[in-house]
């Protein structure tokens, strides 16, 4: 299940709503009407670009604002609302905060619940069965394959997103950018660092 290419594939696993989707792009891309490729970088933009920078903006100011920190680990529902990203009614959202001693993971494992309000889309593979399985029987293993290697002491904690409540990783902050604004921390983190496939990127050194 490499991160680049093999868990994006699960063509034979779409659920019937995405297997019409992708049956009435066949036709589409056969008559002329569309370009796949095009669809295919709109998506990703929006999987990668567009909708992590919203979670981005709470992770970083996580990081330099203790007063927001804090009410994030206590009402992590409010304390992102008041950065006016709201998910749908009845949807809670939880922060759970990487540290030297334990890494994070979330998984939907009865479907693929996942916190559009501060990540946007969900990546292909975070709805893939295998995924939703092997996260929870072999964490290690499946962060290992997004060339995430922990040392054996890092404790792994895997959460359950459910409908009514999505988790929200604040990975751990990278060393080298005190002084960093919010704005410029920001542009250091990842999607996949909030859901717990990644780490947070390291600042280039000039």
């Amino acid at each position: 299940m490499s991160h680049d290419h093999d868990h994006h594939d699960h063509d034979n696993e779409l659920d019937p709503m995405a297997a019409r989707v992708r049956a009435l792009e066949t036709i589409l891309t056969e008559k002329g009407l569309v370009d796949p490729d095009a669809i295919n970088a709109i998506v990703d933009t929006y999987e990668t670009k567009v909708g992590p920078r919203n979670g981005a903006r709470v992770v970083a100011k996580a990081w330099v604002d203790a007063e927001f920190n804090a009410w994030l680990r206590r009402d992590a529902t409010a304390a992102i609302a008041s950065l006016s990203y709201t998910g749908r009614q009845g949807e809670h959202m939880q922060a759970v905060f990487n540290t030297p001693e334990t890494h994070n993971l979330v998984v939907c494992t009865l479907c693929s619940c996942y916190p559009w309000s501060v990540l946007g889309l969900p990546p292909v593979w975070y709805k893939s069965p295998p995924y939703r399985s092997r996260a929870v029987i072999d964490p290690r293993g499946v962060l290992a394959e997004f060339d995430l290697v922990l040392p054996d002491t890092t404790n792994i904690r895997v959460w359950d997103s459910t409908a009514e409540l999505r988790y929200l990783i604040i990975p751990l902050r990278p060393q080298g950018t005190d002084g960093w604004s919010e704005e410029q921390l920001a542009t250091l983190v990842t999607r996949d660092s909030m859901i717990g496939t990644g780490l947070a990127r390291v600042p280039e050194v000039a």
